[in-house]
């Protein structure tokens, strides 16, 4: 990262009021959230559980496996204590000047909106989101983590899931248009913390029409050939020395 590419960052945001951020798992663990597939993700780490991580964080596992699907949503999904970093703050100071329209996430931490940011559409739903699959009442994240074992609803009885998608589930047909229609509508499209590889989400970026796509991930993509400008660099330092 030279002083020349950041200048021409900052010109692009200077120049801009319609400017998308689409972020991925490395916007996270600039909060200390572990990733999946780096070499210290869930993956990795994850490899002497009973059962594999994308099982446990399936469809299937939750209704087969209801309580061994908790305690790993629990143990390795939750980061409570996780605080917005650089990056979430730098979002929330576009945001307010104007330039920022909408920040599309595939996290499910909630940290863009504890930061501050309004316009936040979550691809893959929230931690903080909860409900009652009988009667739809609403739970906030407390009530997970205080539930010995599998969460019930407080009134029915019926199981409070949390509003995340799993694998095998589709994502929310409403987000997904919001964000398809963003993005077109961008002068500016931010790539920040994501490989890029997992779909359907990472198919978004081919809604965008514009010149000034600009991509900060600490590796490569394969989209860097397609890119305005390109940061193999933290999300949070590089968005700072912007503003």
């Amino acid at each position: 990262m030279n002083d020349l590419t950041i200048d021409k960052l900052k010109k692009i945001i200077d120049s801009s009021d319609s400017i998308v951020f689409f972020g991925g798992a490395g916007v996270s663990t600039e909060s200390n959230i572990p990733d999946f597939r780096s070499a210290t993700g869930l993956y990795t780490t994850s490899k002497n559980s009973k059962y594999p991580p994308e099982y446990m964080l399936s469809h299937t596992c939750y209704k087969r496996d209801t309580e061994d699907f908790y305690e790993f949503y629990k143990t390795k999904m939750i980061y409570n204590n996780a605080k917005p970093n650089m990056a979430h703050i730098a979002l929330v100071e576009l945001e307010k000047r104007g330039k920022l329209k909408a920040i599309i996430t595939q996290n499910i931490d909630g940290l863009h909106q504890i930061a501050g940011s309004q316009n936040v559409l979550e691809l893959h739903g929230s931690v903080h989101r909860n409900y009652c699959e009988k009667c739809h009442k609403f739970f906030p994240l407390e009530y997970i983590l205080s539930s010995l074992s599998v969460p019930l609803c407080d009134e029915c009885g019926g199981i409070v899931r949390p509003d995340v998608v799993l694998y095998e589930e589709g994502l929310d047909m409403d987000i997904l248009n919001k964000s398809i229609e963003y993005i077109i509508n961008a002068d500016v499209l931010i790539v920040g913390g994501t490989s890029l590889t997992v779909y359907p989400a990472a198919s978004l970026i081919e809604y965008y029409r514009k010149n000034n796509l600009i991509l900060i991930n600490k590796s490569e993509t394969q989209y860097d050939n397609k890119a305005m400008l390109t940061f193999n660099s933290n999300i949070g330092e590089t968005l700072n020395k912007i503003l």
